[in-house]
């Protein structure tokens, strides 16, 4: 042992204070051959276990202190070296020693660790070929002999355990992508083997079982709310041990298809890519492709009848989906192939076989002579079918009792015989083609139907928001028209063709009532320029049909339905209709406003023109008052005439657009117009206005505030001779905005006060 008194080079501890420790230069090269001074042997180990407790006695230069430390995992062997060197060596001399040792050590534990993952994953990787090879050489030898699910229940174990090591090497050692391509090189060599030898066995099986069952089983003599007299289903009747192979060979196709999901979400993570994973079950294929194989020649005998082809899959779906349910979904929730419902996959495999029949034998020959009238309703009538098929599907599905989202766009293409138009978007076209002139035909026979622009909706006011038009029945049928082609669209499993199609159909059908509505309008008006009541009330039911379709198609467009396509494609459906169906209601109201004003000027003419009124005394000179109350006579007809004919909103902007006509005309023609009042002419003025606000009072409880240059120009008349020349003169700008006067002009205002007579 080493002299306590003094310190590693054998100096007293009294000497070698405060003096520098020589240090010999360390040799990486040697560093496996360099020893401990002889004075500090080591009392550490190597090779310590985990639970071993370890025992430190401290010198007494350190405090003399006895310290114990458990190792409690294999990591703590720094801490152990550390603590052994402490135990007779200077700091400087674990500086010196220790850590290089440590940080090799370090290198050859990961060194190994790397080397163990390498060399289990290459043996892992030649279980699963030695496995495969094993069972092609099993079949090459005897064809017929015992099947492979064992040798393949091999080979998908390790392929999962290899998949385990692949997926935490990419999250641990993502450098390491060279090895991680090589192996899925092999495997993916292996697996092309492996998958087409267990679906071969699986079928194998499944023709051991009798499947398919005989289409007579299926037939179309069964009642449509039950199962076939005649009906068998394997699934139900396998037992003893052909039950149990075609349960193992069941679990290694999904094991299978796990196992490729998993793979296919390692190799793609990383990547800013959105790729559904979700692929059809395998073991559902392997189901209804016998079963199609075997409807085929039915279905060649019925191209001319296709009632028959829906109603003969439908009956094969519902007889066998109830199995699907008691006898395999609990197989897959087994092999824990998550996000899978059997019944969902096996009416979906269905429909996805009519829907390859439809587009490889049906759609092509009704598209050789689209042009011939027989093929046109033939083409609506196959429409029908899929869509009422497609809703028996999805009620299929639906009384599962399981919460299955069908408002998602691929579960609604994949239950879904509609689907053949996401792949063949021309026969789209075809179809909307033929849907729009059936519905414009339609359209153009009820127009044509004078009485159903006469008779007027019967509607009942249930809600204070709710409106009544006053449209023409001819709307009604417009909508309804419209609305049959929105229903079918809604049929469609993608956004983007609902959009497609709806533009395609009910864009020309809307476009086309409102030309007729327009056409209606100018004949009316080039007839009598809308002067008689009969233009204005032809007009006026034009107006009241664009206001109640304006209004349902917005009213649609706040649908989920709608909003979805909107969101989808950037923009309203309607928007431009809509906007089209406003236009026309602003310019032909407009336009009836203007007519009014023109007639109301003409009959009140030789009252604007006779100025002397306004100067005079005595009432005996007003020659114009009779044109006036004429005029306004006028005014008072027309407007309730309008009332009853044009609907409440349209009609409300009507009398405001003639009430603001009028109240330029008159402030125009009397007050603007360099017109001299005396006190008994502004009286006058005052009375004949009061009986103009009497007119529009039926309409309004304050009829001043929709004539306010009148009532505006009428109160400046009305003031003294200091508010309105002197104090006018010195406050301009200041003055109007303190008496109200904000319709006016400083110009206006002041000629008014220099044409008002005031006598002294």
């Amino acid at each position: 042992m080493a002299n306590p008194n003094q310190d590693l080079n054998g100096i007293p501890l009294a000497e070698s204070n405060g003096k520098e420790i020589g240090r010999e230069e360390f040799n990486e090269e040697s560093f496996f051959h360099q020893e401990p001074p002889p004075g500090a042997p080591l009392r550490g180990k190597i090779g310590w276990k985990k639970g071993e407790i370890l025992t430190l006695d401290t010198p007494r230069k350190y405090g003399g202190i006895t310290t114990t430390a458990t190792l409690e995992e294999e990591e703590d062997i720094g801490a152990v070296a550390i603590l052994s060197l402490l135990d007779n060596f200077h700091f400087d001399s674990f500086l010196y020693y220790a850590l290089p040792r440590m940080a090799m050590m370090c290198k050859l534990k990961t060194l190994l660790h790397n080397l163990e993952t390498a060399l289990k994953l290459d043996s892992l990787v030649g279980d699963v070929e030695d496995a495969v090879s094993s069972s092609v050489i099993g079949k090459l030898k005897s064809p017929r002999g015992a099947s492979s699910e064992e040798t393949h229940l091999v080979a998908i174990s390790s392929l999962k355990q290899i998949e385990d090591i692949l997926t935490s090497i990419n999250k641990a050692r993502p450098q390491w992508s060279r090895l991680v391509s090589a192996v899925d090189h092999r495997i993916d060599q292996a697996l092309a083997i492996l998958r087409p030898q267990a679906i071969a066995d699986h079928r194998s099986l499944l023709s051991s079982l009798g499947w398919p069952p005989p289409l007579a089983g299926s037939s179309l003599s069964g009642k449509n709310t039950g199962k076939s007299p005649e009906f068998s289903n394997p699934l139900l009747t396998m037992e003893g041990e052909l039950k149990g192979k075609y349960c193992v060979s069941f679990l290694s196709l999904c094991h299978l298809q796990e196992l490729q999901i998993r793979r296919k979400a390692r190799q793609l993570e990383g990547y800013n890519i959105v790729i559904d994973l979700h692929q059809p079950l395998w073991v559902i294929e392997e189901l209804v492709t016998p079963i199609s194989l075997a409807t085929q020649p039915h279905f060649s005998k019925w191209l001319d009848k296709p009632e028959f082809i829906f109603a003969l899959i439908f009956k094969i779906a519902r007889d066998y989906v109830d199995s699907m349910d008691d006898i395999l979904q609990p197989w897959v929730d087994k092999a824990r192939l998550v996000g899978y419902s059997c019944r969902e996959e096996w009416i979906s495999a269905m429909v996805a076989s009519l829907s390859t029949y439809l587009a490889k034998e049906i759609f092509p020959k009704y598209t050789e002579h689209i042009e011939s009238d027989r093929l046109r309703s033939s083409w609506l009538q196959l429409i029908d079918l899929m869509i009422s098929f497609d809703k028996r599907m999805q009620s299929l599905l639906a009384n599962s009792g399981l919460l299955i989202s069908l408002s998602e766009v691929d579960n609604q293409r994949s239950i879904s015989a509609l689907s053949v138009f996401c792949d063949c978007p021309d026969w789209l076209d075809i179809w909307a083609e033929i849907e729009r002139e059936e519905m414009l035909e339609k359209l153009k026979s009820a127009i044509q139907i004078e009485k159903n622009w006469n008779t007027k909706l019967q509607v009942t006011i249930l809600m204070s928001g709710s409106q009544d038009y006053k449209s023409p029945a001819v709307s009604s049928i417009f909508l309804e028209c419209l609305s049959l082609l929105i229903d079918r669209a809604r049929s469609l499993p993608s956004i983007s063709l609902r959009y497609k199609f709806i533009k395609s159909t009910g864009s020309p059908i809307i476009q086309d009532f409102l030309d007729c509505l327009l056409r209606r309008c100018q004949e009316s008006e080039g007839l009598t320029a809308l002067a008689d009541d009969n233009a204005m009330i032809n007009v006026s039911c034009s107006i009241n049909a664009a206001r109640h379709c304006e209004s349902t198609l917005t009213e649609w467009c706040e649908d989920i339905f709608f909003l979805e396509i909107e969101t989808a494609e950037g923009s309203g459906v309607f928007d431009e209709e809509i906007k089209g169906m406003k236009d026309f209601q602003d310019e032909w109201s407009e336009k009836i406003s203007t007519v009014i004003l023109r007639g109301f000027d003409a009959r009140c003419r030789d009252y604007l023109k006779n100025k002397k009124q306004w100067q005079e005394k005595s009432d005996e000179s007003r020659v114009g008052l009779k044109a006036f109350i004429a005029a306004l006579d006028y005014l008072q007809e027309k407007i309730s005439k309008l009332e009853g004919e044009l609907n409440a909103i349209d009609f409300t902007r009507t009398w405001r657009r003639v009430a603001s006509g009028v109240d330029q005309l008159v402030f125009n023609g009397v007050i603007a117009s360099n017109t001299k009042f005396s006190d008994a002419g502004v009286q006058r003025f005052v009375s004949d206005i009061d009986i103009l606000f009497g007119v529009f009072s039926a309409w309004c409880l304050r009829p001043g505030g929709f004539f306010p240059k009148l009532s505006e120009g009428t109160r400046l008349l009305r003031m003294e001779e200091k508010q309105l020349r002197h104090e006018l003169v010195k406050g301009k700008d200041k003055w109007l905005q303190e008496n109200g006067i904000r319709h006016l002009t400083l110009l206006e205002a002041e000629k008014i006060g220099k044409n008002r007579v005031f006598v002294v």
